[in-house]
């Protein structure tokens, strides 16, 4: 006698892939919940900006005032630019018209965004150099000092590393100017603009992109030499290793796409220092960039073209954490 023995359904229950709809619609929710969290620390941040500058001595009027102009009118210059209102009033009106595009009006009666609309580019420029540089300088010293493990390269590119980055930018534009313009010529010392407002020659882009440059990639290199070090001890580079494939291929098709989010994560940090090091950076070489706005309008009290200047540079920093933030949940599928 033949029997036929038939197995409970869930024995033989399978998982089901997701599919690619469901696949993309969990990437498109993490995506706006990662937006979400941004524009949220965006919003703080502003707000920390309007209360910092509350709490300087002094305000817009005063220091905007002509020599010798009395009390009354510095009140009433005061009540114009409406300072007489409570902070948390003022900054309401400013964030709600943001979306717009309208970054208010300066203390000097100017709209923020004609302010901004000649230095901001030649700021992204100098900024945007400066980040793709770093990035690529970093994979390629972390990937060489990482082909030769605790070899002489790897301790050589460790060491200048960690002198790069423990260089702070002015004493890196300094070293550059008395190296590259002062003794040799090679370079111009300060940056001439054209009749646009912007540098004059790509010459003038030289040493303030490296002294932007230098610091930032000593510290994006250990980034990647230790994510890539992480890598190594995984089972299937080992294994890599094991099978006699050459190093460049264990690396590069085994070790990186794994070290792929941290890295990102490092070089996305090195935004902020990096925007930050511009103001620096271009008051040393002249350059034609947001610095000197920025300058002048600490020096004014000037709210509006402080915080228009802190949103343009938040905006892009925003944008690149937002990226590296994509790059790592994809990478790991993890939850923002």
């Amino acid at each position: 006698m033949t029997g036929t023995t038939t197995r409970p359904a869930e024995a033989v229950t399978r998982p089901v892939a997701a599919s690619p709809a469901r696949r993309a619609g969990v990437l498109g929710l993490r995506a706006a919940a990662l937006v979400g969290k941004r524009l949220m620390m965006l919003l703080v941040l502003l707000a920390v900006v309007f209360a910092a500058i509350e709490l300087l001595p002094g305000d817009a009027a005063s220091a905007t005032s002509e020599r010798g102009e009395g009390a009354a009118g510095v009140a009433a210059r005061r009540h114009l630019l409406g300072l007489d209102r409570p902070v948390w009033e003022r900054f309401w009106d400013w964030i709600t018209a943001l979306p717009t595009g309208d970054l208010g009006t300066s203390a000097r009666g100017e709209r923020v965004t004609d302010l901004l609309a000649d230095p901001l580019p030649n700021t992204v420029l100098l900024g945007a150099t400066a980040f793709v540089l770093t990035a690529l300088g970093a994979l390629a010293l972390g990937l060489w000092a990482a082909a030769r493990p605790r070899g002489t390269v790897d301790r050589i590119v460790d060491l200048t590393s960690t002198a790069a980055f423990a260089l702070p930018e002015f004493v890196v534009s300094i070293g550059l100017l008395l190296a590259l313009s002062l003794w040799t010529g090679w370079l111009p010392a300060a940056t001439v603009t054209s009749a646009d407002g912007s540098p004059a020659s790509w010459t003038m882009l030289v040493m303030p992109v490296l002294a932007l440059t230098i610091p930032q990639t000593g510290w994006n290199t250990r980034i990647v030499r230790a994510a890539l070090a992480d890598q190594a001890s995984t089972p299937h580079v080992e294994a890599a290793h094991l099978d006699g494939l050459p190093t460049r291929r264990v690396l590069l098709r085994h070790a990186l796409p794994g070290a792929w989010p941290a890295i990102a994560t490092g070089v996305a940090t090195a935004t902020g220092p990096l925007l930050g090091g511009t103001v620096v950076v271009e008051t040393l070489f002249n350059y034609p960039g947001i610095g000197s706005v920025l300058a002048g309008a600490v020096a004014d009290r000037d709210t509006p073209v402080i915080a228009g200047v802190v949103a343009c540079a938040a905006a892009l920093i925003t944008v690149i954490l937002l990226l590296a933030d994509l790059v790592r949940a994809r990478t790991l599928g993890a939850r923002p």
